[in-house]
């Protein structure tokens, strides 16, 4: 009874789906090797490494460059500054996003159409880099943590995505239901818009997250107090004291001291790949799902 109801494949059709699986087999592979790559390099001798014996397995076996970054209180310090930055920036960017966005939506919003070209503008043309630095010092928000989060807290990009994912997903004869019972615009928005924008909000979360972890440029800019920077900027700083200890008096270079320098950086390089991204890592499985949903709704129903 159970082959009734099934089609016969053809060899055409057989030959198809053994191509096609044998095509994104490959394109796996060549997606994942290279992270594979890093983690065994992480816990390879790099001498090892840089001779180019390592494919499938570590050898050398060696823990050496965790410890190098785990014993450092400085990094701890970083991993810290990383996880404030990063949930600040989530927390007030997301917040700012999601009421932009949904209010972009809405056709009786007066202005919508010049309010969009504003935002869309920024997306083009910038004040550049100097500018960007008065105004964070007129501001006084120099050295502080406000400076790495507040002027990239909105993205133009996400307000659109929010906006689009908004026009495909809220009807506007919800929002007219509600009045009719009497639900103010606020009450509408957090009673019933976001409990049903979960997809958006993890998708503007993750970008979020994701872009403020990788961030260290706003902090190599605006501070310069050590206790304030976040881990990328501490595992630069490591990178570059390792070349800076190769030098001795008047400039001088030691060549030994060079070669333990050198020997110390490819130690500690592919740890420090895996240390920075590791967070991210164990985020993005939970939010997949809602992060492929959210972009899939914004893009192909706006």
């Amino acid at each position: 009874m159970d082959n009734l109801g099934k089609i016969p494949r053809s060899r055409k059709d057989k030959l198809f789906d053994f191509v096609n699986y044998g095509l994104l087999s490959i394109i796996l592979i060549l997606i994942l090797y290279p992270l594979y790559l890093i983690v065994i390099s992480s816990f390879s001798d790099p001498i090892v490494v840089n001779a180019g014996k390592v494919w499938l397995w570590p050898k050398d076996f060696t823990l050496k460059g965790y410890e190098i970054l785990l014993e450092n209180a400085e990094v701890w310090k970083g991993y810290v500054n990383s996880f404030l930055y990063t949930i600040l920036s989530v927390l007030i960017g997301g917040s700012l996003v999601l009421t932009a966005g949904y209010a972009l939506s809405r056709k009786d919003l007066v202005g919508r159409n010049f309010f969009m070209f504003m935002i869309v503008f920024t997306m083009f043309f910038s004040g550049g880099l100097i500018p960007s630095y008065l105004l964070v010092k007129d501001l006084q928000m120099m050295n502080t943590i406000w400076a790495v989060i507040i002027p990239s807290a909105v993205s133009a990009f996400h307000i659109i995505v929010a906006k689009t994912f908004f026009q495909s997903t809220i009807p506007e004869e919800l929002m007219e239901a509600a009045k009719m019972d009497g639900c103010s615009t606020t009450k509408f928005f957090f009673k019933i818009v976001v409990p049903l924008s979960t997809p958006i909000i993890a998708v503007i979360a993750l970008f979020s997250a994701v872009s403020e972890w990788n961030s260290y440029f706003p902090a190599l800019i605006y501070l310069y107090d050590q206790a304030l920077y976040p881990l990328q900027l501490i595992l630069r700083s490591i990178l570059i004291a390792s070349q800076d200890a190769a030098q001795v008096g008047d400039g001088a270079v030691d060549p030994e001291m060079i070669a333990e320098a050198q020997h110390y950086k490819e130690l500690v390089k592919y740890s420090l790949i895996i240390v920075s991204s590791l967070p991210v890592l164990i985020i993005y499985p939970f939010l997949q799902r809602y992060f492929v949903k959210g972009v899939m709704i914004g893009s192909i129903k706006g």
